[in-house]
């Protein structure tokens, strides 16, 4: 075997499913294909996630003998803090109508949360463009926020090419100027995107600018 293709097989195995036995867990994080009886399936592992989604299913009847395989989402660590958005929030609002962008990342080790704003580059109304941010040890990605400007949330063929490698949620906060902003969010895991339909009531809350009488 070319030494390329060992080393690429090393870091991106494929996992045959036991029938009888059980699926040995993965000890580091990573991602690895499991080939399975109802399909072939993608395992992706981070100190904060762990995620299983079906790639394909086979298209003739053949029988395979291996195991089956169940889709799911493991979210290792504790929920986002509703306060860091309202801080990401409140740096949209101060570069309206330009965008920004920050991340929400988390520490393993001591399960703290903290937002870190990234290193801009470029922006505009309807353009960004930065380097990610230095993070602490231990620390990993879990919400990469941005804004939209005077635009609503949403999703753009830009952002589908920028999330296409990461596994993440991403955020974005659209509206900045109203007091109560459009919100969109979805699961990226290596180029499989999934809208969450109901972004949590308490950001939505956090997110809400605050008029004083």
């Amino acid at each position: 075997m070319h030494p390329a293709d060992a080393a690429l097989q090393q870091s991106f195995p494929s996992v045959m499913v036991p029938r009888f036995g059980a699926l040995a867990t993965m000890e580091r994080p990573g991602e690895r294909l499991l080939i399975a009886a109802n399909g072939v399936f993608l395992e992706i592992v981070r100190p904060w996630l762990r995620v299983v989604r079906r790639l394909g299913a086979f298209q003739y009847r053949t029988a395979i003998p291996y195991g089956e395989v169940a889709e799911a989402t493991e979210l290792r660590c504790s929920r986002v803090p509703a306060d860091l958005i309202g801080e990401f929030a409140a740096m949209a609002r101060a570069t309206h109508p330009k965008e920004t962008g920050a991340w929400i990342v988390w520490n393993a080790a001591t399960a703290a949360f903290r937002l870190v704003p990234v290193q801009i580059l470029e922006h505009s109304g309807g353009h960004l463009k930065y380097d990610r941010p230095s993070l602490r040890t231990g620390e990993v990605l879990v919400v990469d926020c941005h804004s939209h400007g005077c635009h609503p949330a949403g999703f753009s063929r830009t952002d589908n090419a920028d999330d296409q490698h990461d596994v993440k949620f991403a955020f974005v906060m659209g509206n900045c100027q109203a007091a109560v902003p459009s919100l969109a969010l979805r699961l990226c895991a290596k180029g499989i995107f999934e809208n969450v339909e109901k972004v949590p009531a308490e950001w939505y809350e956090a997110a809400r600018e605050e008029v004083l009488a």
